[in-house]
């Protein structure tokens, strides 16, 4: 992992959104959406639904970033006044300057507001241009609609679907889809047109 992502003060922030590392006292910041909105990981390899669910899925992304294999962050919405939810680097690749977004997300109060796309310009600046990625990664339940249009609508281009890639926590297996965007396309297109539609916002 790069020795910018062994800090543990890693705070991004715009007038819109603050996104911080997560750490264990924010148990009780989400906890609201555990016990009230399960549905929010369907989508998800790793549930956070239940009280018990969560304290486990903040231990396990504490861990993994002690490991140095992801860095799990908060995400608060300064327009709201609230935490909305979390995100993070992972299978991160200093030797092939790679690493993947995701694990990504909100409350249903915070949907489709342009939180999003202000962390996703938050996350993805950083992970060009101060940890010097070439490549991030971006991985979803090919059906979740939602999800790849929202990755879609911030500049990410797909690259393919891994049929019967993993199972889908329901009994079955899902289709992964995998998009991605390159350090020449965030310089040369994907940034000014992610901070024209914010301004829009």
């Amino acid at each position: 992992m790069s020795e910018l992502l062994k800090e543990t003060s890693i705070i991004l922030e715009n007038e819109r959104a603050l996104i911080r590392p997560l750490v264990a006292s924010d148990y009780e910041h989400l906890l609201t959406f555990s016990m009230n909105e399960p549905d929010l990981w369907h989508f998800s390899l790793q549930g956070a639904a239940g009280a018990e669910n969560l304290r486990k899925y903040i231990d396990m992304a504490i861990q993994d970033r002690e490991k140095g294999i992801s860095y799990p962050f908060i995400v608060y919405d300064k327009l709201a006044d609230s935490y909305a939810g979390s995100t993070r680097y992972y299978d991160i690749q200093q030797t092939y300057q790679t690493l993947q977004l995701g694990y990504t997300w909100y409350g249903s109060d915070f949907q489709g507001t342009g939180l999003n796309k202000n962390c996703k310009y938050l996350l993805l600046k950083y992970a060009f241009e101060n940890l010097r990625m070439e490549r991030v990664e971006f991985r979803a339940d090919h059906s979740n609609h939602t999800s790849v249009a929202a990755m879609k609508s911030i500049g990410c281009k797909i690259e393919g679907v891994l049929r019967g890639h993993m199972p889908n926590g329901h009994g079955g297996r899902r289709d992964s889809i995998i998009l991605s965007i390159l350090k020449k396309e965030w310089l040369d297109t994907v940034k000014s047109n992610l901070e024209a539609k914010l301004r829009a916002v």
